[in-house]
């Protein structure tokens, strides 16, 4: 595929409101990935696919009080406790609705940094931005060439609505109303954008505001060209700690559970937390994911995915420690006591894990080997502050490597650059699987500890190639 030049990539953004006020350095070439990486992406999908599926079961039978396993016993109320903390209780009422059993998000995107040890899988997000942008971008790489990036040039797009469609299979052309809260708006553009191009190809996606949203009866209704038209499905794009800032949440939370609109992804807020991915390397539960992931699964998230503890500040007896990284060497009684670790323990990340706006992005991220002993004591205690309403999660830090990609200077030269990777890779559920439908690359400068979209970050799509970067 030849390269694009730096002009046509300039105008196709300036043309696109999509990109109004956003910045990104810009690359001559789609992020190159060996056929083994993008199938080893592809089963990355179908184990977060797996886990989502096994951590309804968990936290089912752990509000239920039953056993979590088949031939010994295994209760464990304290896995609901921790992921219904903070919450309405109005909220966790919904999640447990017996319709709702089984359900998971439409669309899921796990954070995967490129290390010298292979892919480490930091969070899953099943409410992610980008669906948007990576659809413009494989449009703008593939120049026409549908093998030319993965997912193809429109395949993001028309995967999304198949994976939304299929909740209502009986309705054969759906109102789908894509819900952005006030607190979610950045992201506005990119889905103007994304149901613009479906509507074009005779499809019923409109972008709304939760204001716009008419309860009648018992529907829920939006203006569409003057009229209002009964929704069938929403693609809910706010977190649920924003819930309170949703006007209709209510209108939203009774049709749901009326069955006569489809809500996706589900109100679950346990489905959003970040502690999650703890529970997974929690020893207690080892043998609950053993039965209930399969073994692929189980051994791909155990590989990819970092040692990671839930900051729970708790009494022990005199004999006992905490399940925690050391410090000077030594275990801990009290998280606190991890503020006297060493810079080379301090190789770890504290962040908030859901239902709290500082969950959302990077917002709460503290990288200990990355700030100075106060602000890591002062991260620890807010950490510990928190935990009655909000708990944090504190992750073993694996460091992007460093590679090459060319990426345009200022004046429109492509020159080498050397940097860290974070691949976002889309998946859309339908018929039971995770199709890998797109994957957005964000490149940043080599001196960035943590990678997230930044003006000096060049955000691209992949493609296949023989011979990765």
């Amino acid at each position: 595929m030849p390269s694009l030049d730096y002009q046509t990539i300039k105008a196709s953004l300036e043309a696109q409101p999509l990109f109004e006020d956003k910045t990104w350095r810009l690359s001559p070439e789609a992020w190159p990935l060996t056929p083994a990486q993008v199938r080893e992406i592809e089963l990355i999908g179908e184990a977060c696919r797996d886990f989502y599926l096994a951590l309804d079961t968990l936290y089912r039978r752990s509000w239920q009080g039953k056993n979590l396993l088949r031939n010994k016993e295994l209760i464990a109320p304290w896995v609901a406790d921790y992921l219904d903390r903070g919450k309405p209780m109005r909220v966790i009422e919904h999640a447990r609705h017996e319709q709702f059993k089984g359900l998971m998000p439409q669309v899921l995107r796990p954070d995967l940094l490129l290390t010298d040890d292979g892919f480490a899988l930091t969070e899953m997000d099943s409410v992610p931005g980008g669906i948007g942008l990576t659809d413009f971008l494989n449009e703008l790489y593939a120049q026409g060439d549908d093998s030319a990036v993965i997912g193809g040039a429109a395949g993001m797009r028309h995967a999304f609505y198949k994976a939304l469609a299929a909740t209502k299979p009986e309705v054969s052309n759906p109102l789908i109303a894509v819900v952005v809260s006030d607190e979610a708006d950045t992201y506005r553009p990119e889905f103007e954008y994304l149901a613009a191009r479906l509507r074009e190809e005779g499809k019923r996606v409109y972008v709304y505001h939760p204001t716009d949203i008419m309860p009648l009866g018992r529907t829920l209704c939006v203006n569409v060209e003057g009229n209002p038209e009964p929704i069938d499905i929403i693609y809910r794009f706010f977190e649920l700690f924003d819930l309170g800032n949703v006007s209709t949440a209510q209108y939203i939370l009774e049709a749901a559970e009326s069955g006569d609109v489809v809500v996706t992804p589900p109100m679950k807020a346990y489905q959003e937390e970040k502690l999650n991915l703890a529970l997974l390397h929690h020893h207690v539960l080892d043998d609950f994911w053993r039965e209930n992931l399969p073994k692929r699964s189980y051994k791909v998230l155990k590989k990819i995915v970092p040692h990671s503890w839930i900051m729970d500040p708790v009494e022990l007896p005199p004999n006992a420690v905490l399940d925690a990284p050391h410090a000077q060497g030594k275990p801990i009684r009290r998280w606190e006591e991890l503020g006297e670790a060493t810079q080379k323990e301090r190789n770890l990340i504290i962040k908030a894990s859901g239902f709290h706006e500082l969950a959302w992005g990077a917002r709460s991220v503290v990288l200990g080997s990355d700030v100075s002993k106060s602000d890591w004591q002062e991260g620890i205690a807010e950490a510990v502050a928190m935990a009655d309403s909000t708990l944090h999660v504190l992750q073993d830090y694996h460091k992007p490597c460093r590679t090459p990609h060319p990426v345009y200077n200022e004046e429109g030269k492509a020159t080498p650059m050397q940097g860290r990777l974070r691949l976002c890779p889309f998946y859309m559920i339908e018929d039971e699987k995770a199709s890998l439908n797109g994957i957005l690359a964000t490149f940043c400068p080599a001196d960035k500890k943590i990678i997230h979209g930044m003006r000096d970050a060049a955000m691209l799509p992949c493609k296949v190639a023989e011979t990765a970067s």
